[in-house]
């Protein structure tokens, strides 16, 4: 049997600290959710290792270093009110929902939700909500949000994000082509987006009505 807490350990020493993830509460979250619970059956023997692993319809769960790297970004405090755009497999969910207060997840693909909520409601993450939904337009009733991150690739930042995005807040978004991307940190300082560019990604497309 495989030590999954020995190899979730490995994963935030050598993946994580190694490569300059700093916050303590960054590298505690990835040491709590146990990311095996959240791959397709039959790759848990290599869920913490430092790639992307598909979970069916054509999206995968990030690498655990870009998790780590997005949340870092996003500057998260335990009062926070968090959307995240493409739920995927739930992954990305448990970590920002280890540290924010409440997490709203969005996903365009039923089964992949599902799963992810089953998952959730397993490891007992009573703190995120989800829905299906065109991610793009956000979730209008709970704004306005502390931070907001996207999982997939836009052309742009999507308008109604930003519209939903408190004063101060802060959004993680790849932003290019369908195939790659730049990855954005945008703050929202007197009604007008701040960007910074964090280095370049790979992630699926957002599909939708700001999207692809």
């Amino acid at each position: 049997m495989m030590d999954y807490d020995k190899a979730r350990e490995r994963m935030v020493a050598e993946q994580l600290v190694s490569r300059g993830i700093a916050d303590e509460k960054v590298l505690t979250a990835m040491g709590a959710v146990p990311r095996h619970r959240f791959v397709e059956m039959g790759l848990e023997a290599i869920a913490y290792s430092d790639r992307p692993l598909p979970i069916g319809h054509h999206q995968t769960i990030s690498q655990p270093y870009i998790v780590a790297r997005m949340t870092e970004a996003l500057e998260l405090e335990p009062d926070d009110k968090v959307l995240e755009i493409g739920a995927g497999s739930g992954y990305q969910a448990a970590v920002l929902a280890e540290i924010g207060q409440k997490v709203y997840t969005i996903e365009k693909i039923e089964p992949l939700l599902e799963r992810a909520r089953s998952i959730l409601d397993e490891l007992g993450y009573d703190n995120v909500v989800s829905k299906i939904d065109d991610g793009a337009r956000g979730w209008p009733e709970h704004a306005p949000y502390d931070a907001i991150l996207v999982t997939a690739g836009a052309p742009d930042v999507p308008q109604p994000l930003m519209d939903q995005l408190a004063e101060g807040g802060r959004m993680i978004i790849p932003v290019g082509d369908q195939t790659l991307q730049e990855l954005i940190k945008v703050v929202k300082k007197n009604g007008e987006a701040r960007k910074k560019k964090l280095g370049g990604c790979r992630f699926v497309p957002l599909r939708g009505e700001h999207g692809w």
